[in-house]
């Protein structure tokens, strides 16, 4: 092999080897995706508790640190100012549980008394997630999912 065949054969491996760090760098410090999320009210019936379920996926390439729920009232303030991410880092977290390499499978569930049902506006609402990574990076979602309180 040529000495210029070698020069042109090792800068061309160090390039490539550069571009190769930088995609995994790049990848490494993608914000948490969500997929598939849902939720669903149940109304209390007679004695009994009603409930409040927000289900989605959540993927991070450095692992999925948390995911905070807030449902909020379409017809509300803050249908003006939808929540920041500043105010979701103090709302409850939702439970999370492995499903795959990079994926977790998180679900929120809260009991719905009569009284709560009965001061709760009637209408649509939404659902606003906030998705933390291990690697620091968030997704803010004011309207991951959607349902109707009648």
């Amino acid at each position: 092999m040529s000495r210029r065949t070698a020069v042109s054969l090792a800068a061309g491996v160090v390039v490539l080897a550069g571009a190769g760090a930088f995609a995994l760098a790049y990848a490494g410090e993608q914000p948490p995706a969500l997929a598939h999320g849902t939720a669903r009210y149940t109304a209390p019936d007679g004695g009994r508790n009603g409930s409040f379920t927000f289900t989605t996926e959540v993927t991070a390439s450095s692992g999925v640190k948390s995911l905070k729920v807030l449902a909020w009232p379409a017809d509300s303030s803050l249908a003006g100012k939808e929540p920041t991410a500043k105010e979701m880092a103090e709302t409850e977290a939702a439970t999370c549980e492995h499903a795959g390499d990079t994926t977790v499978k998180c679900t929120y569930r809260t009991a719905v008394t009569g009284a709560e049902a009965a001061s709760s506006p009637r209408g649509p609402w939404h659902v606003a997630v906030l998705a933390g990574a291990e690697d620091g990076t968030t997704t803010l979602d004011t309207e991951a999912a959607s349902f109707t309180i009648g």
